[in-house]
């Protein structure tokens, strides 16, 4: 069986893993404070904190940012169900708006059409490893009519004097949008290094700030890195120094932290990310587009267009004119064939949280076509050509033993 996305783990990995099991220290310390740096420096942002996940990302900078009952956040309904949990979490309304036919990435003038007086927050989705049109995102919060309508109720909120935009980067760490990295694209970005990403720590997220010079980006990461250890306002590496032993807690944080067993992961990963996983994971995106733009039935990814370069993290191939039923009976076939295969995603107002909220697939009409088309392709590191061979005569065959062509 060929595997959907397993992570990479070799022996710089394993090395750098048991060097920090044989340091005595296990838990945040130097090694997650490195891998910040490094986050930071590559993607240009401001400041980074690194976390446990991208979820306690995304509700610790809501929570931040004051979002809670009576507020609306806006999130597209083509996404992981992350992304709106965590609206969920705060009290607030998640607001959900329709995708691009093209890209599967948030459609700008359903954003537009959904902005109320109570709207605090847009969470635009990065799809696959492509970018959303930040600039477009970023000039409609800042339009005079859409301003207008903002309601500050805090200090924070009163400081931005608009709706907060905060990315949900999950599959973009690496990808490009106007020769600029993903991560410093926008006020806060939030990436995932869950272990089916493009770089892993295992489990692990973080929160990179690229807020307006009015905010003290070096202040809130203080205060993010103590919210993310219960409010503790000293991780346990800085009281191990002599006579550190006192904290305080300043507030009712959480247990959000990165571990330095985690961050050791990271670290290899992102010193070999740009020169040779990116390099391979287009490799493999490119041989499946020249297998399948042969294809009358293949409706294939955009990953490049004249401003954006993608992270090749998911390889999004839709199938012509066939319905959902027909998509699942050729994963099933593909299975078959012993090579897994996915979907990315079902959308949010398909599932039963949402649906019991009121929310129906019919009102989203592109995210349900998308969807109902798509299967997603293994894409990693160790995937040979062999392996890539295997997997595209096993699409190749089972489109056709449905279909016919």
């Amino acid at each position: 069986m060929i595997p959907f996305s397993p992570p990479r783990i070799d022996q710089k990995i394993i090395d750098e893993v048991v060097d920090t099991l044989k340091s005595g220290w296990i838990t945040t310390g130097p090694k997650t404070k490195l891998f910040e740096k490094k986050v930071t420096e590559y993607c240009g942002c401001k400041n980074t904190i690194a976390l446990n996940s991208a979820t306690a990302g995304l509700e610790l900078v809501l929570r931040w940012f004051g979002v809670g009952e009576g507020d609306e956040v806006i999130v597209p309904a083509y996404t992981y169900c992350a992304s709106a949990n965590v609206i969920v979490h705060c009290g607030a309304t998640p607001v959900m708006v329709d995708v691009d036919p093209n890209d599967f990435t948030v459609s700008v003038d359903s954003i537009k059409k959904a902005i109320t007086s109570k709207t605090k927050v847009i969470i635009p989705v990065d799809m696959a490893g492509l970018t959303c049109d930040y600039d477009a995102i970023n000039n409609l919060v800042n339009i005079p009519e859409v301003k207008n309508l903002f309601v500050a109720n805090n200090d924070e909120q009163k400081k931005l004097g608009r709706i907060l935009i905060m990315a949900d980067a999950a599959h973009s760490f690496g990808a490009y949008y106007k020769n600029n990295n993903s991560g410093a694209l926008t006020d806060i970005t939030v990436f995932s290094f869950h272990a089916i990403k493009n770089l892993t720590t295992a489990e692990g997220g973080s929160i990179c700030l690229n807020l307006p010079d009015s905010f003290d980006c070096e202040a809130l990461y203080k205060y993010f890195s103590i919210m993310i250890l219960h409010g503790q306002s000293k991780d346990a590496f800085s009281k191990l120094q002599k006579g550190a032993w006192r904290y305080d807690v300043i507030d009712a944080g959480y247990k959000a932290n990165m571990t330095d067993i985690l961050a050791s992961i990271g670290l290899i990963e992102i010193d070999r990310y740009k020169t040779d996983t990116l390099v391979k994971r287009k490799y493999i995106f490119d041989c499946y587009t020249k297998a399948f733009s042969k294809m009358t039935w293949a409706q294939l990814p955009v990953y490049e267009d004249e401003n954006r370069i993608s992270s090749y993290h998911v390889y999004l191939l839709r199938i012509n004119n066939i319905t959902e039923q027909q998509r699942d009976s050729i994963i099933q076939k593909i299975f078959d064939k012993d090579v897994s295969v996915n979907v990315h995603f079902q959308p949010l107002p398909m599932l039963t949280a949402y649906k019991s909220r009121g929310f129906k697939i019919e009102d989203y009409p592109v995210a349900f076509d998308n969807y109902s088309r798509e299967i997603s392709l293994p894409v990693y590191y160790d995937l040979t050509d062999d392996m890539i061979e295997i997997v595209i005569n096993a699409v190749k065959d089972s489109v056709f033993e449905e279909i016919g062509i």
